[in-house]
């Protein structure tokens, strides 16, 4: 209403619209003046002026991925208590909203010539501790010079991606690069249970890959039944960095752009983003507690 007796003053007048409406003269002028200077504005007003600028700030820091949920979560980690329905209003009211995620095409070419490793998970994708079971997956990106493919290796007990590499093709040396990132990152021991799951992919099943497997001591397993849900927590994951990063930041120019806001996102996923499945903290910080519940049980033996 304001707007509009703004908008229309200067062929109607603002005493002739006022009247219409109707509203105060007074009441317009009013509001005007604490849209200028928002120290005039009520308590609450000005509340809301300093919470939308952290709200602002939260949506923005997290790739302007959040929505209402998770802004209002972070909020409260941070020391800022709100009720959810305010952090609605105040998203709302700055036209603020989290992305929404799309249906996911499926990328992998499975072998079915190809001798495979039983399937040791069942798609149960929960562990009790960190490495005990990693799942592996890779996905494409369109770019202006072609294809690029993205693989991810992650630990299923706080869903921290521990590897990660992009490559023009898509050939088993690549999802190879990604396993041996995370072998290097996590340093399992032989002999500690350590699976590693992937779907029937040509490139996971290959020579090379179950050898190296095989030479670090982790077990294989392979989906059996050969649809989504084989390898659901990495498509999950991939799904993630398809809706945060890929479709909202293109279109892509080539490889380089797609792996540095791949190193970004993949920072951000371990050490900042708030996962529901895990109690709404970040992977990292959920690793932290288990070996620091760990350390507290040690030493209370």
């Amino acid at each position: 209403m304001i707007a509009f007796i703004h908008d229309h003053r200067g062929t109607y007048g603002i005493e002739l619209i006022c009247r219409v409406l109707p509203i105060a003269p007074s009441t317009y002028h009013a509001r005007v003046a604490q849209r200028a200077d928002p120290a005039l504005g009520s308590a609450r007003s000005q509340r809301d002026a300093m919470l939308r600028a952290e709200v602002r700030r939260v949506h923005a820091e997290n790739f302007g991925v959040y929505g209402v949920r998770k802004v209002w979560r972070q909020l409260g980690r941070e020391g800022t208590p709100l009720t959810r329905c305010t952090v609605a209003r105040l998203m709302r009211q700055m036209g603020l909203r989290g992305v929404v995620r799309g249906k996911e095409t499926r990328t992998t070419v499975p072998d079915k010539g190809a001798p495979c490793p039983a399937d040791r998970v069942n798609r149960q994708f929960l562990a009790p501790r960190p490495n005990l079971l990693w799942v592996s997956d890779f996905t494409y990106v369109a770019t202006w010079q072609g294809f690029v493919y993205v693989a991810f290796v992650i630990d299923t007990f706080a869903r921290r991606i521990v590897g990660w590499r992009v490559s023009r093709t898509a050939h088993a040396g690549f999802v190879l690069d990604a396993l041996e990132q995370a072998l290097h990152d996590r340093r399992p021991l032989q002999g500690t249970g350590l699976v590693h799951h992937s779907d029937r992919g040509v490139q996971h099943v290959s020579i090379r890959y179950t050898e190296r497997l095989a030479e670090a001591g982790i077990e294989p397993s392979v989906g059996s039944v050969g649809d989504i849900y084989d390898n659901a927590l990495a498509e999950s994951v991939i799904g993630l960095f398809k809706t945060e990063v890929i479709r909202r930041r293109g279109p892509w120019r080539g490889l380089d752009g797609v792996e540095f806001a791949t190193l970004g996102w993949v920072d951000w996923f371990n050490n900042r983003r708030l996962l529901e499945p895990i109690g709404n903290i970040p992977p990292a910080e959920a690793e932290a507690r288990y070996y620091a519940a760990q350390e507290t049980t040690a030493l209370a033996a």
